[in-house]
């Protein structure tokens, strides 16, 4: 749990290809499984950047024990997919915070130990420029935990929006200095989450791939005995299906080396890869359903899960168009945003 955690602190001190590598194994056996570590992992990474000796000793060191779940809480409901442009308000009363709003979508809502949320002073909505990050204790009065959102996928997840009614934390809870932090979306929080997600959706393009395979590997028309594997145009259609995961995966790869790197090109590799990677797991997935037949199109059948989370990587946020966006903007030499 302590992947991103230093080493000092008892952690592995790793950055995105680690992310990437172990999101990926996680998300082959299990999407929800590999979103909520996904989540708790750029909450870490959030923690441990600007972490002070109280971070360290309260959430970071317990987190690399594998005593402390974290994970993130920055989008709302108001909005949608420009989770960086937070509407919840916090005031500064002597040495405490204090915290009204709502938070949308929570990964892990009301099982972390503690979210790591955003927050502008009053009067300051919709100003990035006034963005700000604090760690949340998942057992403060005044988080009122809202009904499971029940999805199309991803449902091993308590994904759920949770009211902050005057919730008080002390002033030490803060992440950074207060109203410097839209960096944070940028520098932490944008990749990490990209390929956290990424490697999600790949895990589950993946493990599509190995069931397809297996389940033709076993097949065989009674009548003529004859292997479904030994179909040409099935083999055509897995050979597709193989080469769509490699090059997607040596996209997300390339971005990840290029971020732990500090290359000035991350950004537009971040944009692609979980652009890329969304297209491919849905498409990945749903020739999955086809060559697997009847036993895949079951209800409750392996590929049937794995093409239901996979339609999630087009909706969660930065959604498929807005990242192409980004990444066009970007090439002709225009901000992002």
């Amino acid at each position: 749990m302590g992947l991103h955690v230093p080493e000092r602190l008892g952690g592995h001190g790793q950055g995105l290809l680690a992310l990437a590598v172990v999101t990926e194994e996680l998300g082959r056996s299990c999407s929800s499984t590999a979103m909520c570590f996904g989540m708790h992992s750029v909450a870490t990474k959030v923690l441990a950047t600007k972490a002070t000796p109280f971070h360290e000793e309260h959430f970071l060191r317990p987190i690399a024990e594998g005593k402390h779940i974290t994970s993130l809480a920055l989008s709302e409901p108001g909005t949608g997919a420009f989770f960086f442009l937070p509407r919840t308000q916090f005031r500064v009363e002597a040495e405490d915070v204090v915290l009204d709003g709502q938070k949308s979508f929570v990964t892990s809502g009301g099982h972390a130990d503690s979210y790591v949320m955003s927050a502008v002073p009053p009067g300051s909505e919709l100003d990035p420029g006034t963005f700000t990050c604090f760690v949340v204790e998942g057992n403060r009065t005044g988080l009122q935990w809202l009904q499971d959102w029940e999805g199309f996928g991803m449902r091993g997840n308590s994904s759920r929006g949770v009211r902050l009614d005057q919730v008080r934390i002390p002033k030490a809870n803060l992440l950074g200095s207060e109203g410097d932090q839209i960096w944070y979306v940028f520098e932490v929080v944008a990749p990490y989450f990209i390929i956290g997600m990424s490697a999600v959706y790949l895990g589950i393009a993946q493990a599509a791939l190995d069931l397809t395979i297996a389940h033709l590997k076993e097949r065989s028309h009674q009548h003529t005995g004859e292997s479904l594997s030994n179909v040409p145009v099935i083999a055509h259609q897995v050979a597709e299906m193989w080469m769509q995961v490699q090059r997607s995966r040596q996209l997300v790869h390339h971005a990840a080396r290029l971020g732990d790197a500090g290359d000035p090109e991350t950004a537009l590799a971040l944009f692609a890869a979980k652009a890329d990677i969304a297209e491919m797991a849905t498409s990945v997935t749903q020739e999955a359903m086809i060559l697997a037949g009847g036993r895949g199109y079951g209800k409750n059948s392996a590929v049937t899960r794995l093409m239901r989370d996979a339609q999630a990587s087009h909706v969660m946020a930065p959604t498929t168009q807005l990242l192409k966006t980004w990444l066009g903007r970007s090439l002709l030499g225009l901000p992002p945003l």
